[in-house]
């Protein structure tokens, strides 16, 4: 907005900003976090905090608000900027949107999960009695700032993390896509996402599927970014997989959960008659090939049937179960009976 540039350009108040970052991200990028700021005369507090899913509570997001209090942040021009993974980011979005009943803040992407799913849309929240994600609000950023250049110092099981979740939306929508992360999927996994020189035969793959990943979710949320529709193509993967991952907690990461779960519902999808037997296949290559895991031993027949009850009582009843219907191309479902859930189960475990 010119008007506001301008305002806070012409003030003579300096320039001042609250910044949260992960401890691992400040460690690896403080420095030139705190230096950009310098150079720019903005008076500044970072405050450096450990955002894991462990972490992930109140208690966190309490902490912040007392520390944005003693720094007298203006909400009408004082966006706090928070810097770091998903957990991180949606902390930071619940304690700005409580502050003052709403504080602007920004969002600055440090690992791919977040790049293309934490950063796109307007929900935050916090972990309450062992349920992911159950205090939140939608609150969305002013601004989401992505840069590429910070997955090159994560690892190389966050990359196949990240890729989880941009293979649920290939699933979901996008056949062009999934022919990336198909094609693509080891050097996108070898290059973390960098737009290398000389690698002209793989375009830049980097590029294209996170273009591509953002613009699908985009697609999805912005027509429905309060969840007024229950019916929802992005919750593909994430029936199963948040009971799953509180329960495993700290074995699997968010990415990899959602995986097992979207590979036991494609094999709903084929018990059903949705899927072609060959179709079932290329997607669990497909995940193979991107290091993600399609099985996990904590995922019994019990924690599904307990997740599935969960889902019935917060969707209105009903299931609303996202599958896909061939390759890039889904629909949802309320009528997939126990028989054929327990039938995909049994042949699951098995292969």
């Amino acid at each position: 907005d010119p008007q506001q540039t301008e305002l806070a350009t012409a003030s003579k108040r300096k320039l001042r900003r609250f910044i949260v970052i992960d401890e691992v991200v400040d460690k690896l990028y403080g420095s030139k976090v705190r230096k950009y700021f310098e150079e720019n005369n903005v008076q500044h507090k970072i405050l450096a905090l450990p955002t894991t899913e462990e972490t992930k509570s109140m208690d966190l997001v309490l902490n912040i608000l007392h520390e944005v209090q003693s720094f007298s942040l203006d909400r009408r021009t004082e966006p706090i900027i928070a810097i770091g993974g998903g957990v991180c980011l949606d902390i930071v979005g619940l304690a700005a949107s409580l502050y003052r009943r709403r504080t602007p803040y920004i969002r600055v992407p440090t690992t791919l999960l977040s790049y293309v799913d934490a950063s796109v849309g307007a929900k935050n929240g916090v972990n309450f009695l062992q349920c992911k994600n159950k205090l939140g609000g939608y609150t969305p950023p002013v601004a989401s700032f992505l840069d590429r250049s910070f997955l090159q110092s994560i690892p190389r099981r966050h990359i196949s993390n990240g890729l989880g979740e941009i293979l649920k939306m290939a699933l979901m929508k996008h056949k062009g896509l999934f022919d990336l992360l198909k094609n693509h999927g080891k050097y996108l996994l070898d290059t973390k996402f960098q737009s290398c020189n000389g690698f002209a035969h793989h375009g830049d793959a980097a590029l294209q599927t996170t273009r591509i990943a953002i613009e699908t979710m985009l697609e999805e949320l912005a027509p429905n970014l309060w969840e007024d529709d229950l019916d929802r193509l992005v919750d593909f993967g994430h029936l199963i997989s948040p009971e799953l991952e509180m329960r495993v907690l700290p074995s699997l990461m968010h990415g990899e959960a959602v995986n097992i779960d979207m590979a036991f519902m494609t094999y709903v999808a084929h018990a059903r008659g949705l899927l072609a037997a060959e179709d079932k296949e290329q997607i669990l290559q497909c995940m193979r090939g991107l290091e993600l895991p399609v099985w996990h031993s904590g995922c019994s027949w019990a924690l599904i049937q307990r997740a599935l009850r969960e889902r019935l009582k917060h969707s209105g009843g009903q299931l609303r179960m996202p599958l896909p219907t061939g390759l890039g191309v889904a629909d949802i479902f309320n009528d997939t009976s126990e028989e054929t859930l327990e039938r995909a189960y049994k042949l699951w475990v098995k292969d």
